[in-house]
């Protein structure tokens, strides 16, 4: 059977908030099967639990944000992509501020927490929401789609008319059955360019932003002493927030996405249209793990290697 996943310890960080940049206390707890992934706001006076569900997603302006009787989780998309890349299915994660910690900007800091913690398989069935015919969303020019396939695998295309984007890949595929979350996606840092943190700032916005957390151009150049990790780290990027934005939807999708100049709104959108259509999805699972798809049926510790 291919089981649920979720951590064995509790695991604690610290970090600051890249809209607000306060400091927040991130704290990762194990929980029993069927859970899901639940956010908790303890700072608060009465502390409120959000599950992570599609329709929990209220502002996708910046960043996905979970809403729930006037309590914000924000910026949740890095930590999500983590816990899709290594099968985690049931999480509490505690905040003491209405965003997640930015981090290095990347996912890496949320699997090197996770690994810390140790995976454990659980004695129920991991669920799968395997797509069974074409969903898709449009706004302009942009486009989100989700196929039937056996697996997960995305293509994602950005196009930023930018001297320095323009020299790295801008359409990336990747079947993970074949790629490994950790190694190929997850170092991938967030970026911007300094006209726009500049404004961002002048609103209230980025205050937590900096080379340390961030990819940062100008008109013409990254100005990262240290480069990129990747050759084709921005469009990475973007497909690594993507895979945070999907596995909102409760359990792992078994399906082809693709995306063109999709962000935080069309992905939501996306799983909101799935959803909607009862005759496009069905919930399975695996009694025999040798009849999975083979990028689901991996071990969460040798994902480390």
């Amino acid at each position: 059977m291919l089981k649920q996943r979720t951590i064995k310890s509790i695991v604690k960080t610290v970090g600051i908030g890249l809209h607000s940049g306060h400091k927040v206390e991130l704290t990762l707890r194990p929980a029993a099967p069927d859970t899901g992934i639940v956010f908790c706001r303890t700072d608060l006076a009465t502390p409120v639990e959000i599950p992570a569900t599609a329709k929990a997603i209220g502002d996708t302006r910046l960043a996905s944000v979970l809403q729930k009787d006037g309590a914000r989780v924000s910026t949740i998309e890095h930590l999500m992509s983590a816990c899709a890349g290594l099968g985690i299915d049931n999480l509490y994660v505690d905040v003491t501020a209405e965003e997640i910690p930015i981090m290095d900007g990347s996912a890496a800091s949320f699997v090197f927490l996770l690994q810390s913690a140790g995976i454990e398989e659980q004695s129920a069935a991991k669920k799968f929401i395997k797509v069974k015919r074409t969903v898709e969303v449009r706004d302009g020019d942009k486009v989100a789609r989700l196929e039937p396939f056996f697996g997960f695998k995305l293509k994602f295309t950005i196009d930023f008319h930018h001297p320095a984007v323009d020299k790295t890949g801008q359409e990336l595929e990747v079947d993970f059955a074949e790629t490994s979350y950790v190694r190929e996606i997850a170092r991938a840092r967030t970026f911007g360019f300094a006209y726009e943190v500049e404004m961002m700032r002048e609103l209230g916005l980025a205050r937590g932003g900096s080379f340390d957390n961030a990819i940062v151009l100008d008109e013409y150049r990254i100005l990262n002493n240290d480069g990129l990790r990747y050759d084709d780290e921005f469009v990475k990027h973007k497909m690594l927030d993507a895979i945070g934005d999907l596995y909102v939807v409760g359990h792992p999708l078994i399906a082809s996405y693709t995306a063109y100049k999709s962000g935080h709104g069309m992905n939501n959108a996306l799983l909101r249209e799935l959803l909607a259509n009862e005759d496009a999805y069905e919930i399975i699972t695996y009694a025999d793990k040798q009849q999975a798809p083979r990028g689901f049926a991996f071990d969460p510790q040798a994902a480390f290697a």
